[in-house]
C-alpha cells in the first residue's frame, strides 16, 4: 500500500486497475487513512480506515468517480469526507456511529414530515397507532381482530374524517347499526374507537373529551350491552353424551385428536392447548402451568392433570423435540402451532360421517358442537353432579371473579380441591356406554 507521501492524483484514480492475480481487492493509499479500493471486477470505491477506542474500523465513503461525471465521489470529495471523519476521531467520536445516528435522525425527520403532510384522518391515526404498538399485542390474532373490526365497522363512517372533528354523533352513527344486533362486538368497537382517539389526543392531534367514552357519556345514551341481549353461548354437547362422544373420538385418527382430547380433559381453551409447551408440564406434581401471557385474564393458571390427561401427554411424548418445544406442533409446518381449524375439523368430520337431517354431535338446539363448547359441557357436568361447588368449577375454567369484594379474598387457586374435580371429569369422559350410571350430588332440602 502507498503511504502518506504518495498521494493519489485524479489521473491515478482513473487509470488504476486490479492486477488480476487474485480475487482480493487492492488498495491504493492517499494518506491520512483514505484509500482507493479496487475490486477484482474493476469496481472502485473510497475507504477510510481509522482507530478509535482501541478498535480498528473501516468506513466506506462511496464509489470512486475520477471526473465527477458518473455521480460518484471524486478524489477531492473523498479527501473532504476523510478530513471530517478524522476530526471526529480526534474529538473522541466514532465516525461510523455518528453517520448511523445522523441517518436515523434524517429518517425520523422524513417520517415526521410525511406524517405532517398526511391528513390526520381516523384511518391514518388507527394505522399509525397499530404500527407503534407492534410487538405489544397479546397475539397476532388479537391485533388482526382489532384492525378488522375497525376497518369493517368504523372506517366506513369515520375513516376519512379528521380525528379532531369526530363528534359523539359520528361515534353513534357507527354504533347504532350494530348495538342491538351484536352488542358484544359493538362494545369492543366502541372501546377501540375510544383508544384510537385517546392515542390522537396524547399525540396532540385532537383536544377535548373523548366522544367514544362510555362512563358518564355514551352510557347515558345507549343501553348497557348486557341488557340488550344475552350472550350467545357456543354450541356445547350435553354432558351425559360425553362418554359416547369420547369413545367415538378415540376411534378417530389425525393430528387434531390428541390436542382436542387434552383440551376436553383439562377444560382449557383451545388456544392455551395449541401453544402448550413441554416445559410447562410438571410430571412429578401432575400439573400443567399456563403462563399469564397466554391466559385470557392475564394470570398464571395451574391445571391439575388427571390420569386421563396424563395419558394423552404420554401418547405424544415420543415426538417431543426438546423441553421447550410445542406439545402439539403442526405436522406440516416445522416449529409452528396447530391452527384452531385443525381441532374444529375433527368435529366437522365426526358429524359429516353420521348422515341424517341433524348432526350426531349437537347441542340442545340442534347446532353442531364446537371445541370451545366443551368448557360449557364441563361446567354443566360439574354443576349437576359434583359436590365441589361453584367457586371450584369456576377456578377450573380460569374464570375471573366479577364481584370485587369476593375477588379481594379469592387469593388461592384451589388447586388441591380442583384435582379431585378434574380426576372425576377424566373418569366420566373415559367411561364406556355400559358403565353409565349418573349419580347426582346431594342437594340440601
Amino acid at each position: 500500500m502507498a503511504g502518506k507521501g504518495n498521494a493519489l492524483t485524479v489521473r491515478a484514480v482513473a487509470s488504476a486497475k486490479h492486477p488480476g492475480t487474485h480475487k482480493r481487492p487492492v488498495r491504493l493509499g492517499d494518506g491520512g487513512g483514505l484509500y482507493l479500493q479496487i475490486a477484482a471486477g474493476g469496481g472502485k470505491s473510497w475507504l477510510f480506515r481509522y482507530r478509535v477506542r482501541d478498535r480498528d474500523r473501516e468506513m466506506g465513503l462511496g464509489s470512486a468517480d475520477p471526473d465527477g461525471r458518473s455521480g460518484g465521489v471524486t478524489l477531492a470529495e473523498a479527501r473532504e469526507k476523510a478530513a471530517t471523519a478524522r476530526k471526529l476521531v480526534r474529538d473522541g467520536f466514532d465516525p461510523l456511529d455518528t453517520r448511523q445516528a445522523e441517518e436515523a435522525a434524517r429518517r425520523a425527520a422524513e417520517e415526521a414530515a410525511a406524517l405532517a403532510a398526511t391528513p390526520l384522518t381516523f384511518q391514518a391515526v388507527t394505522e399509525g397507532m397499530l404500527a407503534e404498538k407492534e410487538g405489544g399485542w397479546s397475539s397476532s390474532k388479537h391485533r388482526a381482530q382489532w384492525e378488522s373490526t375497525l376497518r369493517t365497522l368504523a372506517f366506513p363512517h369515520l375513516g376519512s374524517k379528521s380525528v379532531d372533528d369526530i363528534s359523539t354523533d359520528d361515534v353513534l352513527n357507527v354504533l347504532r347499526g350494530i348495538w342491538t344486533k351484536t352488542p358484544e362486538t359493538a362494545s369492543r368497537v366502541r372501546g377501540r374507537i375510544e383508544a384510537v382517539l385517546d392515542f390522537a389526543r396524547a399525540r396532540g392531534w385532537r383536544e377535548g373529551e373523548n366522544p367514544a367514552r362510555w362512563r358518564g357519556h355514551l352510557a347515558e345514551i345507549l343501553p348497557k350491552p348486557r341488557k340488550v341481549k344475552l350472550p350467545e353461548h357456543r354450541p356445547s354437547l350435553p354432558w351425559r353424551e360425553m362418554p359416547a362422544f369420547m369413545a367415538a373420538l378415540r376411534e378417530r385418527s389425525g393430528m387434531g385428536i390428541h390436542p382436542l382430547t387434552f383440551a376436553i380433559l383439562t377444560a382449557a381453551r383451545t388456544g392455551e392447548v395449541r401453544l402448550a409447551r413441554w416445559s410447562e408440564i410438571d410430571w412429578a406434581q401432575a400439573v400443567w402451568t399456563v403462563p399469564a401471557a397466554r391466559m385470557k385474564a392475564k394470570r398464571r393458571h395451574r391445571v391439575p392433570l388427571s390420569p386421563a390427561a396424563l395419558a394423552v401427554l404420554e401418547a405424544v411424548q415420543q415426538h417431543a423435540r426438546g423441553s421447550s418445544s410445542l406439545i402439539f406442533p403442526s405436522a406440516t409446518r416445522a416449529g409452528a402451532a396447530l391452527s384452531d381449524m385443525t381441532l374444529s375439523a375433527v368435529l366437522r368430520r365426526m358429524n359429516d360421517g353420521c348422515g341424517g337431517d341433524q348432526p350426531r354431535w349437537r347441542d340442545a338446539e340442534g347446532r353442531s358442537i364446537v371445541p370451545h363448547g366443551f368448557r360449557s359441557t364441563f361446567r354443566d357436568w360439574a354443576g349437576e353432579t359434583r359436590p365441589e361447588g361453584r367457586e371450584v368449577a369456576e377456578a377450573a375454567l380460569a374464570h375471573v371473579v366479577r364481584d370485587k369484594a369476593e375477588a379481594a379474598y379469592a387469593r388461592s387457586d384451589l388447586l388441591d380441591r380442583r384435582r379431585g374435580l378434574m380426576d372425576a371429569w377424566g373418569e366420566w369422559c373415559s367411561k364406556t356406554p355400559g358403565e353409565l350410571v349418573v349419580i347426582h350430588r346431594h342437594r340440601p332440602a
